[in-house]
């Protein structure tokens, strides 16, 4: 069912640890070349190109790929009322987890007359891409918009690609989700064109280039989301979706092996991983995932996902190991169900998100906690962070000097400038103060 890496009695170096974290082979730059050819063509080709790709690809030719606001409006009109009310609910509970998110303005003095400002500006375009595919994710329009939204960006386009079964248009959930939010500029387009498309717009349907680029996708999207990075801002390269779990003795075992389970039914990449110090509880929940992955309606996916060398139970001497093995591996999901959880947590430095007890599985996140979802996967979290408001914001500093103020840091501009044989720096400062 799933493969066991033993690493008791070792003591691993970041280096060895990183060799040992079980990854799906995954390889962007496969992807490169296919993903330049379709942007190349977008750009050339514009709507003509986005139609074809859309028949190569998603099987239908977009309705139209300007979504008419009267099919957003339908959307919202026909939507589940079950949906509704939890897409209203997720809403309400992001931005309000958001807001916190937004720095304030900053002033520093530094001597009379001499003030450094520090302020945050929103970018004023951005795309959001959502995956069509497996599944729909309604809340990934959310999470991609009310950061945006909530980081003051006035101008948002979202891009989804044409389903089959709605004759080529995006799937109404989709819409309907964001006619709530208020988003008005849609696009039936997917995959490496919809992102060249948005990164250099595309003239003949109206399209103007946006500043960044954000959301999830396969990994043509993420091959071009690397293309065009330097023209526009990126989020990340997302991957297949992971789960880390630290657990003890103390946890459930039926719960960590559902929440293994519901990462593994995203992708059959998807990796799922338990590591705990207890070798009993790792055989209580082995038992429990032959039950939880063959009766679930994904289970083919699920069972794929689980044998595959991304999956794993991770056996170590002790919970610190753990928390260095979580850090090497820098999981997307990380939850921890142990008995003292805060003492984990203060060995925890890499993670997207981290989940905190029994009942704070990894699906909370998806939808309700008030968390973004939008997560570094691949072992970005190490060096990387979720999406938020802070993705849209540009920190700007605002300089600030009186005559006096300048005067008094002269001498020591002119000896940097002179240090560095920029004499030209030091005279442009004494040109201010003539002898």
């Amino acid at each position: 069912m799933i493969q066991t890496i033993d690493l008791r009695g070792l003591t691993p170096s970041r280096a060895e640890f990183l060799d040992l974290v079980p990854r799906a082979v995954t390889d962007v730059s496969v992807a490169q070349g296919a993903a330049e050819a379709l942007i190349d063509d977008v750009r050339e080709r514009g709507a003509e190109a986005l139609r074809a790709q859309a028949v190569r690809f998603d099987g239908a030719e977009a309705a139209s790929i300007r979504v008419p606001q009267s099919d957003i409006d339908d959307a919202v009109a026909t939507l589940d009322a079950d949906v509704r009310v939890a897409l209203e609910e997720a809403i309400d509970r992001v931005r309000s987890a958001t807001a916190a998110q937004i720095p304030p303005a900053q002033s520093t003095v530094l001597g009379d007359g001499a003030v450094v400002e520090q302020r945050w500006q929103p970018v004023d375009r951005v795309g959001l891409y959502v995956p069509g595919g497996k599944a729909v994710y309604p809340s990934s329009v959310v999470m991609n918009v009310v950061p945006a939204q909530a980081a003051g960006v006035e101008s948002i386009a979202l891009a989804s690609p044409p389903q089959v079964e709605f004759g080529g248009r995006v799937h109404p959930t989709i819409l309907g989700a964001a006619g709530l939010l208020g988003i008005t500029e849609v696009y039936a387009m997917g995959g490496a064109g919809a992102i060249g498309a948005l990164a250099y717009g595309v003239s003949d349907i109206g399209l103007e280039p946006v500043q960044i680029i954000t959301g999830p996708g396969n990994v043509y999207v993420a091959a071009a989301k690397r293309l065009v990075r330097g023209r526009t801002g990126i989020d990340s390269e997302a991957g297949p979706t992971e789960i880390l779990i630290i657990a003890d003795e103390t946890a459930n075992a039926r719960y960590v092996a559902a929440d293994l389970v519901s990462q593994a039914e995203h992708d059959e990449l998807a990796a799922a991983v338990l590591v705990t110090n207890s070798p009993a509880f790792a055989d209580e929940v082995r038992l429990e995932l032959e039950g939880c992955a063959n009766s679930t309606l994904h289970s083919e996916r699920v069972l794929i996902a689980l044998r595959g060398q991304q999956s794993a139970i991770v056996l170590v001497d002790d919970l610190a190991a753990a928390a260095r093995f979580s850090d090497a591996y820098g999981p997307e999901h990380l939850e921890i169900q142990v008995a003292d959880s805060d003492a984990v947590l203060a060995g925890i430095h890499s993670a997207g998100a981290i989940f905190i007890g029994a009942y704070a599985p990894v699906s909370l996140g998806d939808y309700l906690a008030g968390s973004n979802h939008v997560l570094p996967t691949g072992g970005q979290s190490r060096f990387s962070s979720g999406l938020g408001a802070y993705t849209f914001l540009k920190p700007q500093q605002v300089i600030r000097y009186d005559r006096d103020a300048l005067e008094a840091v002269s001498q020591n501009i002119h000896a940097l400038a002179t240090s560095e044989n920029l004499p030209a720096h030091a005279e442009a400062v004494a040109a201010r103060f003539p002898r």
